[in-house]
């Protein structure tokens, strides 16, 4: 292959790729309305997902608890029968017993960090609150000083 030969090669390679690029987003005349690219939650939002996640929690309690009870007295009788299944079950109930845990564990999870994180921003913006106030009074006091 000769050298014009390559360099023609790479230059119809780089058009055909240039070609073929494309941004996965809006063109900007279309927008996404307000402001693009900020990831925007608010209280409501917030607070419908501790909610869920509280009654998930609560109702999964409940429903998984009966389940559990219900396996373990199948297990108990089959295996009391003398059935292979018996101890089956009881290893599916025995695996259900701490899946369970563990989403419940992440929903309290989901839930606490929430509120926790209410709870934190509330006091930050409070400081926030303080240290602004601080400097107006400050600045007043430059004013006062200058003769304003």
């Amino acid at each position: 292959m000769a050298w014009d030969e390559w360099e023609q090669l790479k230059s119809q390679a780089v058009e055909r790729q240039s070609t073929q690029m494309q941004l996965n987003q809006y063109p900007a005349d279309q927008g996404g309305g307000g402001t693009q690219g900020d990831l925007v939650a608010g209280q409501q939002d917030l607070a419908a997902v501790g909610k869920a996640a509280h009654d998930l929690f609560t109702d999964f309690t409940t429903y998984s608890g009966h389940a559990r009870v219900a396996s373990e007295a199948a297990a108990g009788g089959l295996k009391g029968e003398g059935f292979a299944l018996g101890g089956a079950l009881e290893h599916v109930t025995e695996r259900w017993s701490q899946q369970s845990k563990t989403l419940l564990d992440a929903c309290a999870h989901i839930s606490n960090h929430l509120r926790f994180t209410k709870n934190q921003h509330a006091a930050d913006e409070s400081y926030i609150a303080g240290t602004i106030s601080s400097i107006a009074t400050l600045d007043e006091g430059f004013d006062d000083r200058k003769g304003h």
